[in-house]
């Protein structure tokens, strides 16, 4: 484990969105706990004053460090929080303050890596750091986002983007994916995966899954669906039949329909497909595996079953999701296969 500790700087000011603060250093923290106490990383609340800082959430925050005693330091990575204004039509607009702006702007010419969460877009986007680059924000601002700032380019979707060193998340608690594709970038999938354990994050989602899309993780109250649950992540490549699924719980075929029904609100087979297109999304996210590989892995078994589910699930192929999302200095994958692009919608 690499001794040296990494300074993480979040921006605090006036009518800050509070979990935007509080959420990043708690998964940091855990990454910390979970690897050494002697490296890891070491997050700091900065504010232009030492004062208590009120957030939006009308909670007060004391800073660690005022913007001028970071001068001396070097700055791993730098988390620009946001924050709104609401009128009395109820219409949410992200509001921006040029001094925090300018504070931003010298901070980031001298960091690592530049995040942002939730409509901390904005912030970057005033400081002229997302200027030709594909971004996310909360969804409510997007459209504020675009208008704003032509020469970025908004896409509302995705959870969190990665553009180089630049990193972007969508709203409230999607700052914890963002966070834990951070630590995830540092000291590896396996250390993130232990943290979200720790958050109570089942599934680790992926940076593309959709700031609108069902949960993956439904709640249940019997340890024997947890158990059916668990046993599909660990036998994702199996075929996982009903039949199958009902011989492990003891069950019957019939009594196995009704109890993900009761406890899931799905059926078997739904729930087992959108578990193998997540593992999917992962692989086309994080490696360079081919389609056959990834089909397999993920027990779709051939490539056409693989794009008529993301076809169905997702109205897109495995290859157009792979090179919109792919994380890392290379965005693009292996190329399409013929049955990818001739296979049926």
């Amino acid at each position: 484990m690499n001794s040296v500790r990494r300074l993480i700087v979040v921006v605090l000011f006036e009518g800050v969105d509070l979990l935007d603060v509080t959420g990043p250093p708690e998964v940091f923290a855990l990454a910390r706990r979970e690897t050494d106490e002697a490296a890891g990383y070491e997050v700091v609340l900065a504010a232009e004053t030492m004062d208590p800082v009120t957030t939006g959430a009308g909670v007060r925050v004391l800073p660690d460090v005022t913007f001028d005693g970071l001068s001396a330091r070097s700055v791993d990575t730098l988390i620009v929080p946001g924050a709104v204004e609401v009128d009395g039509r109820r219409r949410v607009r992200a509001v921006t303050d040029p001094a925090v702006v300018e504070r931003v702007r010298q901070l980031a010419g001298r960091t690592r890596r530049v995040t942002s969460v939730c409509v901390g877009a904005h912030v970057l986007a005033a400081a002229g750091l997302l200027d030709g680059k594909r971004v996310t924000t909360h969804w409510s601002t997007a459209r504020q986002l675009a208008e704003d700032h032509p020469a970025v380019e908004v896409d509302a979707d995705p959870i969190f983007i990665r553009e180089g060193d630049v990193w972007t998340g969508a709203g409230i608690s999607s700052c914890l994916d963002l966070s834990l594709a951070l630590v995830a970038d540092d000291l590896g999938e396996a250390v993130a995966l232990r943290v979200a354990r720790q958050l109570v994050m089942y599934l680790k989602r992926p940076s593309g899954q959709s700031q609108f899309s069902v949960p993956l993780e439904q709640v249940s109250t019997t340890r024997r669906v947890e158990e059916l649950r668990h046993h599909v992540m660990r036998n994702i490549a199996e075929p996982l039949t009903v039949a199958d699924l009902a011989a492990h719980a003891h069950v019957s075929d019939r009594q196995l329909t009704r109890i993900f029904k009761t406890e899931l609100g799905t059926t078997p087979y739904a729930y087992v497909e959108s578990v193998r297109i997540e593992v999917a999304r992962q692989q086309l996210e994080s490696t360079d595996a081919t389609l056959e590989r990834v089909a397999s892995a993920c027990g779709f078994g051939t490539v056409d079953t693989l794009v008529r589910a993301f076809r169905r699930r997702l109205d897109t192929t495995p290859t157009e999701y792979r090179r919109r999302f792919r994380t890392g200095s290379e965005r693009t994958g292996p190329k399409q296969t013929g049955s990818e692009r001739s296979g049926p919608a």
